[in-house]
């Protein structure tokens, strides 16, 4: 009944949010190409080529979801020969990564919208053999639909913010028939396990593995790359570089702010912005302007490099990790201005000290570990993070104790992705009580 309800006002809810959500992929841009798979609409082209053997489906929202989707398949292919999957993301952004990074086994598709019609011809035209969700995506359709069809359905990395938690209490009712469709929950801590448990999760199918985010493995980086584009703007690598990684709206003028006053200090400091979101480079770089930088992009210097920057702001995407490797100081985005923060393991296993704001919220568990551990440093304002930066860079030995404490803490996930990959190999769909984890 519940179900029927939500299917009868997805269509009015899709009207309503329709205009925004084209707004936003329209600024994002490169939003028409395979538009149609959102709606369940296949090419006879990409129904060929998932003719043969069953793939694993795996979905991930947007870029960080897909950098684990990516990492879990490769594993999988490890340990599964003829591994083959089909890796469906939402946002353009995501779709760019994961065309760049997949390997020929892998087909890229836009996921569809969970509407009972669009699901079912997902399904027709996947055929999947199992579906593994990261982190967070379980939709009631798919879910209802594996059920129906007796496809395992997983959820790994498991991720429940205070603010879902609250909402899926509050609707509990709604919510426990979709959560009651998971066949296997890898949780990256313990004390998830009664959270998961109680949204309507069965027990028995939630294992504690760890964090694929936080699994110390080789990154792939290509440093030679942030070199190259460095030295193209005349910025030597042995420069000290303030690098603000995933950065949300505020955030750049802040670190802005932060710079001018760091550069009375130290003089041949380098600012870097990632910016969460490229749409935006027009906005930041007009805003960073006012403020008297010279500002820099990344892609320019494919053409014609300008004068050397005090910021360069890379406004392509895929390349973050390339970056890490060349900073001195990283500061974590959506950390200060939005509510969440980003992930710090990656920067952490490139080797650099983090400082982050006082919303990390996505990350509570991870930011306390590493403030326990003196493997971070949290600011709450600007004034902080000035005397924070000037601390760090003045002092190269506290910088190196922080990343050695900070790479202990993510020690704990280590195999993390392979313990996923292994129980993923071994689930079954859940019938009429019968199933489960190695069943």
């Amino acid at each position: 009944m519940i179900r029927l309800l939500y299917n009868l006002l997805f269509p009015i809810g899709l009207l309503f949010f329709l205009p925004g959500y084209l707004i936003k992929i329209r600024r994002r841009g490169n939003y028409r190409r395979n538009f149609g798979q959102r709606f369940g609409l296949f090419s006879g082209e990409v129904r060929a080529s998932l003719a043969g053997p069953q793939p694993t489906w795996i979905h991930a929202v947007s870029v960080g979801e897909v950098a684990i989707a990516l990492k879990l398949a490769a594993k999988l292919r490890q340990l599964e020969p003829g591994f083959r999957c089909v890796l469906t993301t939402t946002t353009t952004t995501g779709f760019a990564i994961a065309e760049k990074e997949a390997a020929a086994w892998m087909h890229v598709m836009y996921n569809p919208l969970d509407f009972w019609p669009v699901v079912q011809r997902a399904f027709a035209t996947i055929r999947p053999k199992r579906i593994v969700l990261v982190e967070a995506e379980v939709w009631p359709n798919l879910a209802a639909g594996a059920r129906v069809r007796r496809i395992p359905l997983a959820l790994v990395n498991a991720r429940l913010s205070p603010r879902s938690e609250r909402r899926f209490r509050r609707f509990h009712s709604f919510v426990a028939p979709t959560f009651r469709c998971l066949d296997l929950v890898c949780v990256q801590e313990r004390g998830d396990i009664a959270r998961w448990a109680s949204l309507g999760v069965r027990p028995e199918a939630i294992k504690e593995v760890g964090s694929i985010k936080y699994d110390p493995t080789d990154l792939g980086g290509d440093m030679l790359l942030a070199q190259r584009i460095l030295g193209s703007y005349c910025i030597d690598e042995a420069r000290p570089i303030l690098f603000g990684g995933s950065t949300h709206p505020g955030e750049e003028e802040i670190l802005a702010g932060v710079f001018q006053r760091l550069r009375a200090e130290f003089p041949s400091l380098v600012l870097v912005v990632a910016p969460r979101h490229v749409e935006r480079t027009a906005e930041i770089v007009a805003r960073l302007r006012q403020l008297g930088l010279r500002v820099g992009l990344r892609s320019a210097v494919e053409a014609a490099p300008a004068p050397e920057p005090d910021c360069l702001l890379l406004d392509t995407t895929g390349e973050l990790r390339d970056w890490y490797a060349v900073a001195t100081v990283v500061f974590i985005g959506k950390s200060l201005t939005a509510l969440g923060g980003q992930n710090p393991a990656e920067p952490i296993l490139a080797g650099k000290p983090v400082v982050f704001g006082p919303h990390m919220e996505n990350f509570a568990s991870l930011a306390g570990s590493l403030l326990a551990r003196d493997g971070a440093v949290q600011a709450n304002d600007a004034d902080a993070l000035v005397a924070s930066i000037a601390a760090l860079l003045h002092d190269p030995a506290r910088c190196a104790l922080m990343v050695e404490n900070a790479v202990g803490v993510l020690a704990q996930h280590r195999g993390a992705t392979q313990r996923t990959a292994e129980l993923l190999l071994m689930v079954r769909s859940r019938v009429d009580g019968s199933g489960g984890v190695g069943k």
